[in-house]
């Protein structure tokens, strides 16, 4: 059997965590530049808010309503989680980090010493009197039927947190009560081709042979199908290693040097080359763009993108840091107000170090061992603790505005809480 621990609201849960006052009220996490609503609490979705909305179109409700806002603050979020999975490591052996809200426990074995449902309810409990961070469980043959199993723990109080599909009756009355687009695996696409050839319930879908769904869907269609019919077959660390890794913002102000917009590029390059090496994988290709503020129509507009081709795929901050400078030089137009600017890398293939017979790196390697020491002193002391000159200050103009942050209180000595008695 697997379970999938999903926490509830998490970046949301986290700021109610480090504010006891906000128990049961209404509670908002924004984007970069406190831009959009990315995270809510049931509360705050009772009284209208949906995820996605702008911030500044439903500024009066939350001053009406008296809806505690915060800037989302992504270190003290991974903080809080890497809290969370130790606990779930301390009660099962073997966990895989699907995201940073959501782990994967294989309970193999353990039906034959524990009533595994007690388990994770013990293990549900320990997280939210550690940490005060809400879990929901669910357990079942497959990944895709443990996340739809969740999903009922998460909404049915009665589950008491933990949702358990063991019976082929239990299966199909899930698959009969959740919602297509709802299941992992099935995007818009595959959504909609469903609609068209007229199914519309997961149950529907799984109860289709096996040669309709060959016929219709590719290999992730097929798996899905498996999946939902109690059949293990998806390997989430292929699915965890990313195809494209892109890194943007938008700005807190507008900037129009060359100067400015290099430094933001060598800093998204620099973030973009780190989850690279974490997946152990090379990049083959680089794109940079940039443009200028759409909603400012008094403003003269401008959008580009540029894209370069590696010799060798490469996960050298050095390397893809000198063909993003590069590529900003085509891009940068004079007098123009860039509000965003981000970097993609793509034709991305495992290994993080490769070579041809006249490669115009030299000691491609040891420069590798370099940028995988500055990932692991950035992991130990904070994000961009070192980093590239060019890529700028944490002062630079062009960083995100965040005016409701909460400070670092897990991870940072100098921001440590403090508390009157």
């Amino acid at each position: 059997m697997i379970a999938l621990a999903d926490c509830n609201t998490f970046f949301a849960s986290v700021e109610r965590a480090l504010h006891p006052g906000l128990k049961g009220k209404p509670v908002c996490v924004l984007s970069s530049n406190d831009g959009n609503i990315v995270a809510l609490t049931a509360e705050a979705k009772a009284l209208g808010l949906r995820r996605g909305d702008p911030f500044f179109k439903v500024k009066d409700i939350i001053k009406k309503n008296d809806i505690a806002v915060f800037s989302g603050n992504l270190m003290l979020y991974a903080a809080m989680s890497k809290r969370v999975q130790s606990i779930m490591r301390r009660t099962v052996e073997h966990t895989e980090c699907y995201s940073i809200d959501e782990q994967f426990l294989y309970l193999d074995g353990y039906e034959k010493h524990y009533d595994i449902v007690e388990l994770m309810r013990g293990m549900v409990n320990q997280i939210a009197l550690w940490t005060d961070i809400p879990v929901s469980v669910g357990i079942a043959k497959t990944k895709t039927l443990a996340k739809i199993a969740s999903k009922f723990a998460k909404h049915y109080k009665g589950y008491r947190g933990v949702c358990i599909i063991d019976t082929d009756e239990k299966r199909r009355k899930a698959l009969s009560m959740s919602d297509l687009a709802d299941i992992w695996g099935i995007g818009p696409r595959s959504f909609a081709k469903l609609s068209s050839l007229g199914v519309t319930t997961p149950l529907q879908l799984a109860d289709k042979p096996g040669e309709w769904v060959r016929k219709h869907f590719h290999k992730p269609g097929y798996q899905t199908w498996l999946e939902l019919n109690g059949h293990p077959c998806i390997d989430t660390s292929e699915l965890l290693r990313r195809q494209t890794i892109t890194t943007s913002r938008s700005f807190g102000n507008m900037i129009s040097s060359k100067e400015d917009l290099k430094a933001s590029v060598a800093s998204f390059a620099a973030s973009c080359c780190s989850t690279l090496r974490g997946q152990d994988s090379a990049a083959g290709r680089i794109s940079v763009f940039a443009c200028s503020n759409r909603f400012r129509e008094d403003l003269p507009q401008y959008g580009e993108i540029a894209t370069k081709k590696l010799s060798v795929p490469s996960a050298d901050t050095l390397e893809i840091t000198a063909a993003a400078m590069e590529l900003v030089e085509r891009i940068y137009c004079p007098g123009i107000l860039f509000k965003k600017s981000g970097v993609i890398l793509s034709d991305i293939v495992p290994g993080c170090c490769h070579h041809i017979l006249f490669d115009p790196v030299e000691r491609r390697e040891e420069r590798l061992k370099l940028s995988e020491t500055l990932d692991t002193m950035n992991h130990k002391y904070g994000i961009r603790t070192v980093r590239l000159a060019m890529a700028g200050s944490d002062r630079e103009i062009w960083k995100n505005k965040k005016e409701y942050l909460t400070p670092n209180y897990l991870s940072d000595i100098d921001q440590i809480m403090t508390i009157q008695i």
